[in-house]
């Protein structure tokens, strides 16, 4: 998708998901704390207009910044100045419109407030990354919603291509079991959505990104119900240490 400028200081990025779930429902999974760290990385958020908002993804890539707009169950909007190394601030906002079938449009918007080209092609990877993520927020609503959970990125930085290094997170699958999930909107080639009924019930994406011009091999799990954090603190060791292992 292509990189829209706004004005002469601000580009943008505009991408649109069907989510199971009424307005109320995607808000919390969209604008909560618990929600966000159901599905897309352990996140704390301050629930009001001014309040701070923390990323955890990963080794060396936490993000903070301050949330912009508040209004539920429909705009949830914040800012982050530390997204990347030297990048000017972000903006992302979320819009939630009710369907009928029980179904909601998420559109997503990122601004980036800068006059030049420099930051398109991170721009452009949003679209790559967003549709993987939806993809594991689909399935948290439909099967996990709300439930008890806890999660976790084994995550390392590579010098191989993103395709040498799919090959070889590839040889992680078979010792993950579940179900691998066919995929609604996902754009790579070079990664795996899995669903999970052991060590507890949840959802796998595995696979390779490039980000700040870096190869990334990334595990992620989130699990659900009772046995959710007994299930982190048993395969987060085991995953990051397989990591090391694999790209010394």
């Amino acid at each position: 998708m292509a990189v829209n400028t706004r004005t002469p200081s601000e580009r943008r990025v505009e991408l649109q998901y069907e989510v199971p779930g009424t307005p109320e429902q995607v808000w919390h999974a969209i604008a909560t704390g618990p929600g966000i760290s159901s599905w897309f990385a352990p996140t704390d958020v301050e629930e009001r207009e001014g309040g701070a908002i923390a990323f955890r993804m990963g080794p060396g890539m936490e993000s903070s910044g301050v949330v912009t707009r508040w209004e539920p169950p429909h705009r949830f909007a914040y800012e982050e100045r530390d997204w990347s190394p030297n990048a000017p601030p972000l903006g992302t906002e979320f819009i939630i419109e009710a369907r009928s079938g029980g179904t909601c449009t998420v559109r997503l918007v990122h601004s980036l407030f800068a006059d030049s080209a420099d930051w398109d092609d991170q721009m452009d990877s949003f679209e790559t990354g967003w549709a993987s993520v939806f993809d594991v927020l689909r399935i948290y609503m439909t099967r996990f919603y709300n439930q008890p959970s806890s999660a976790f990125r084994a995550l390392r930085s590579v010098s191989a291509s993103e395709s040498d290094t799919w090959k070889v997170l590839q040889g992680a699958l078979p010792a993950l079991g579940g179900q691998l999930q066919a995929p609604v909107s996902r754009k790579s080639p070079h990664e795996a959505l899995l669903l999970l009924d052991t060590p507890a019930p949840g959802i796998a994406l595995v696979g390779a990104f490039t980000w700040g011009n870096k190869v990334h091999a990334s595990l992620a799990f989130f699990f659900f119900g009772p046995a959710a954090a007994l299930a982190v603190a048993r395969e987060e060791p085991r995953w990051t240490t397989w990591l090391e292992q694999k790209f010394e």
